[in-house]
């Protein structure tokens, strides 16, 4: 199965601006969803897997889908699911190669924190965090990304609003 970014839309077939019903009842066919709401903050949570990728739509108002977030399987773990961003498999294609290819496509690049890059506007953001045992660059974070969020137009906005 393939899970195709379409920032900044959202990631098929759970999109932003669904409902909490509409997206229970778009990752049911991968199994039981797990709801969590957070009693201090009216969010939402709907975590699945879909064959070990990690899926989380987050209702950050309560109300709609506000960001779409996928996780990598985990150290020694297959999976025939792929996670598409123009092609390339975000979890299996080096990190840099990504962010050069976004970068050629006209996207702004955000790399000033390595381990949590992001492209804003497009609105993904990335994570190069773990503390398994992968592959490593010469910095020392993982060649590849651990995690990938799509989220609206604006959601990394809060990063750029204290500069001048």
């Amino acid at each position: 199965m393939d899970l195709v970014l379409d920032p900044p839309r959202g990631v098929k077939p759970v999109l932003l601006g669904m409902t909490l019903d509409e997206a229970v009842a778009a990752v049911s066919p991968w199994g039981a969803p797990e709801v969590l709401t957070r009693r201090t903050r009216r969010s939402v949570k709907v975590s699945a897997s879909c064959d070990g990728v990690g899926f989380q739509a987050l209702l950050e108002d309560g109300e709609q889908v506000t960001a779409i977030e996928l996780w990598w399987p985990g150290e020694g773990k297959e999976t025939s699911t792929r996670v598409l961003l123009n092609g390339d498999d975000v979890f299996r294609t080096p990190a840099e190669d990504i962010l050069r290819r976004a970068a050629e496509r006209g996207w702004r690049v955000d790399d000033s924190q390595p381990e949590n890059p992001v492209i804003p506007r497009v609105s993904l953001g990335f994570t190069r965090q773990t503390s398994q045992e992968v592959p490593r660059g010469s910095d020392g974070l993982p060649v590849c990304f651990t995690s990938v969020l799509v989220g609206g137009e604006d959601y990394y906005d809060y990063r750029y609003e204290n500069r001048g």
